[in-house]
């Protein structure tokens, strides 16, 4: 029942799913709305409706969610994997408040201080991850480090990279700049077990320098709504000069129509599905608020690919490993009960 178009687009993203052969479908939310939907998308055969009359508005403060969550669409939907009864959730609802109320049914996984929202971006070479994306504002240096170790497990089991390149966003490419918690995060990420490349930049992103891209809540989101703007802005842009060119432009486009709608398909959020919320005892994809059905369709892809790779486990292992954080602060609380 959350997003900007739910009932209808989420219902209908979870119809085109099903007849994929994705899974079995669970819809929750407000029975008497849903079943018409699902009658109308002839989805009554492969979906199954889990009543839950209440939802959590967009602009809800997560504690204020939290505190009614099992009257709502979100909140039965967790519980479902807390209970074994799901193997994930999809929601395109209040992000702050899905971190929230999952976090308080699932759990974080053992040895993760902080989940992550990680997105994953079109690059020039295939598409990249950047983490954290909103969940967390305000990071310490050691939750930064534990988003690379995330990121990179998530690169490996679900984009099939086989080493990803993990970077740091900073000011710059050299070790010595960036603040204090870029620099710390630096110096912790060279002691975990994956391939971290040092500072990348902005720019970086677009070009496949890292595979995944570590930043703080705070400049993620920013990054993210500035690059889902800019997007917007280039399909506008070539839009309008297409439509106010003359006859030669506009016989122009039309040959290279084709490759046009593979740009759009390329950056468009609907063809990337939505963002893993990384670090949680359970599978839980966030899609966009604006999310349509082929949108809800490719965030469920990504659930089943989440699932099928056992994402929370490798995780889990990564973190738990030796050389990791969790095993470095272990080792540390060890020597000091020794000594």
């Amino acid at each position: 029942m959350g997003g900007d178009q739910a009932p209808e687009e989420i219902v209908a993203g979870a119809a085109l799913a099903a007849a994929e052969g994705l899974g079995h479908m669970l819809i929750v939310g407000d029975r008497a709305r849903v079943e018409p939907l699902l009658a109308a998308n002839g989805a009554t055969d492969h979906c199954e409706i889990v009543h839950a009359p209440g939802a959590i508005a967009m602009d809800a403060e997560p504690r204020q969610a939290v505190r009614r969550s099992d009257e709502t669409s979100l909140g039965v939907a967790v519980n479902l994997v807390r209970d074994g009864r799901a193997d994930a959730v999809v929601s395109a609802g209040n992000s702050g408040a899905f971190l929230a109320v999952a976090l308080l049914g699932l759990g974080r996984i053992d040895g993760v201080a902080r989940p992550a929202i990680a997105v994953v971006y079109p690059a020039k070479r295939g598409p990249v991850i950047v983490l954290d994306s909103g969940a967390n504002v305000d990071c310490r240096p050691e939750w930064l480090a534990q988003f690379g170790v995330m990121g990179s497990a998530y690169a490996r089991a679900v984009l099939g990279i086989e080493r990803p390149k993990v970077g740091i966003i900073s000011v710059g490419e050299e070790r010595v700049k960036g603040n204090e918690q870029t620099l710390e995060a630096a110096r912790l990420l060279d002691a975990t077990p994956v391939n971290f490349i040092g500072n990348i930049e902005g720019k970086d992103v677009f070009e496949n320098v890292a595979d995944v891209c570590v930043t703080d809540g705070f400049v993620g989101n920013v990054m993210l709504k500035l690059s889902e703007g800019a997007a917007s802005l280039i399909t506008d842009i070539v839009t309008g000069e297409i439509r106010s060119g003359g006859p030669f432009t506009k016989l122009g486009a039309l040959l290279v129509r084709p490759a046009l709608r593979r740009v759009r398909d390329k950056l468009s959020y609907d063809s990337y599905g939505g963002a893993p919320l990384l670090g949680l005892r359970g599978n839980c994809i966030v899609a966009h608020g604006r999310a349509n059905r082929f949108a809800v369709r490719s965030a469920i892809k990504a659930a089943v690919a989440e699932c099928r790779e056992d994402v929370v486990g490798r995780i889990g292992e990564l973190v738990r490993g030796p050389g990791t954080l969790a095993a470095s602060a272990a080792d540390a609380g060890r020597t000091a009960k020794d000594a």
